[in-house]
């Protein structure tokens, strides 16, 4: 399956296929970057297990990497699936879900329906697939 632009809460998005290749690197968030922007999305929405492990362990810096790409090019990157498992490992990543959905480029959200929600809501603070 493919890449494919969609409507979600009223704002057009890049869902990532869930059998798609990783993001791995600065490079991928680039290519993703550049083809959600040609499309004339305004974010992309990337399933967990399309995020290379490293994303999840930040002391390799990757999230931090690939997060900075998004912000400087004004893309939206929305991390959709369970990230709870990740989270019990790690405060650290715990802060970037919690910060991360306060803010207006990085957001994780559990579904497709509560990232809809999120959307369409944009004065909704934060949504999270952790109980912390």
């Amino acid at each position: 399956m493919a890449d494919v632009l969609q409507e979600l809460g009223g704002v057009q998005v890049m869902m990532c296929a869930a059998d798609g290749p990783p993001l791995r690197g600065e490079a991928d968030a680039i290519d993703l970057i550049g083809e959600a922007s040609f499309r004339g999305a305004s974010w992309v929405v990337m399933p967990v297990r399309r995020l290379d492990k490293d994303f999840f362990s930040l002391r390799t810096g990757l999230a931090g990497a690939v997060v900075q790409k998004f912000a400087t090019y004004g893309m939206g990157l929305a991390v959709v699936g369970d990230v709870s498992a990740y989270v019990a490992a790690s405060t650290a990543l715990g802060g970037l879900v919690r910060e991360g959905n306060r803010g207006r480029n990085l957001w994780f959200a559990p579904d497709t329906d509560a990232l809809r929600e999120r959307l369409a809501s944009p004065r909704t603070h934060g949504i999270s697939n952790t109980e912390n």
